[in-house]
């Protein structure tokens, strides 16, 4: 779950990230009133949009007063950036920036670890950073037993080139940083930028912070950081019936059991959709190892649910669960669905008692139903039906 800036900021906050004042307005009023409460004079109002690049889009502008923070924020308060409409700012205490500096922490996967980049060129896109001047960003493994320690810390200040009376200053923030990482159970902490005032302050200026979701029975506080309004309704429908779902932009809806084989079906499905009017995958779904009828009704019922799907690709592999029973399911869940479900589906099983679930599904002979030998010919089947429509 990514954040808002204002939400990586309260928790910076709450773990001893060094951050300015701020607070969050909905209208240009409430703008204009945060700009009085944070003394008056010079502020930053930012949009709130879960997508980087705000500065150039327009997002971030400097108001000297609450009269110019209140039509700043008129300005920023439903501004589109990159299809993310603003519905809320920030307004944030003005800062005496005298350097700008780069920090992130996050997991990484190619190396079954985690890693430190730093640099003392921030305040730019680090990609561009990374692409050109590689030698200008430090990488440093960080272990999920050790963490960032004040020894850890120093080493990658050092290796990011800073001096050493600026490194002593920068390590303990890092140190807080990975606090902020470990305790809430974080994918990704990054500052950009991470500034030294012209009072020799280090303060975290900007805040991104991207929550594994695999860990919220460990924060019951994390809910209330969901922003409903931004999320896909179907994705949230598929959440609350405990689902493994992920919306995309096409026109086969897609169910399987087990990750590996949904994303396999994906695949089969993208190269036959090219031979049928270039049709794409609609999701991804897995309905794991128990395909019971409710299981099977609760999938069907969110994929139909999505107008873009044209017909639905249901490949089972019968292991744990038998064909026999995943047929059961399949047959329950149309009488349960009833006439919510209007779509072809396309049906092929394979694996344990794969010719009594066939036997199962041919006599039920619903009219929706399209059974498959195989993977691709099921694929094929679908990607054509879905053309059709």
């Amino acid at each position: 779950m990514d954040l808002f800036e204002y939400q990586a900021r309260d928790l910076f906050e709450k773990h001893g990230v060094p951050v300015l004042k701020a607070q969050v307005a909905t209208t240009p009023e409430e703008a204009k009133k945060a700009a009085e409460d944070l003394g008056g004079g010079t502020v930053v109002v930012k949009s709130q949009v879960k997508m980087g690049g705000r500065g150039k889009a327009g997002g971030v502008k400097v108001a000297k007063n609450p009269e110019e923070a209140e039509a700043r924020a008129k300005d920023i308060l439903g501004l589109d950036i990159k299809g993310h409409i603003t519905e809320k700012v920030m307004i944030a205490e003005g800062a005496d920036i005298a350097e700008e500096y780069y920090f992130s922490v996050l997991l990484d996967r190619s190396n079954r670890t985690y890693l430190a980049m730093c640099s003392k060129e921030g305040g730019v896109e680090i990609e561009q950073l990374a692409e050109e001047r590689p030698e200008a960003l430090a990488r440093i493994p960080v272990s999920a037993i050790d963490g960032i320690d004040a020894a850890k810390a120093e080493e990658i200040a050092k290796e990011a080139g800073f001096d050493a009376e600026t490194a002593a200053k920068v390590a303990p923030v890092l140190t807080s940083l990975w606090t902020v990482f470990e305790k809430e159970d974080a994918s990704l902490v990054e500052v950009n930028p991470l500034v030294k005032t012209g009072a020799g302050d280090i303060i975290a200026l900007d805040g991104k912070v991207s929550l594994d979701e695999n860990a919220d029975f460990r924060h019951e506080d994390h809910e209330a950081l969901r922003d409903i309004s931004a999320e896909n309704p179907l994705e949230l429908k598929a959440k609350k019936l405990d689902l493994n779902y992920v919306k995309l932009d096409g026109q086969v809806g897609i169910i399987g059991n087990g990750a590996g084989l949904v994303m396999s079906t994906l695949d089969v499905v993208a190269y036959a959709g090219e031979k049928h009017n270039d049709v794409k995958p609609a999701n991804f779904l897995d309905i794991g190892g128990g395909a019971s009828a409710e299981v099977m009704a609760n999938g069907l019922d969110v994929i139909l649910g999505d107008e873009q799907v044209k017909s639905v690709f249901v490949n089972v592999f019968g292991g744990i669960t038998a064909c026999d029973a995943v047929a059961d399911g399949i047959v329950k869940a149309l009488e349960i669905l009833g006439d919510q479900a209007t779509k072809p589906l396309v049906v092929r099983l394979d694996g344990n008692n794969v010719e009594e679930g066939r036997a199962i599904l041919k006599e039920a002979a619903n009219p929706l139903v399209t059974l498959t030998d195989t993977m691709d010919g099921g694929a094929d089947k679908a990607a054509e039906l879905a053309a059709a429509k």
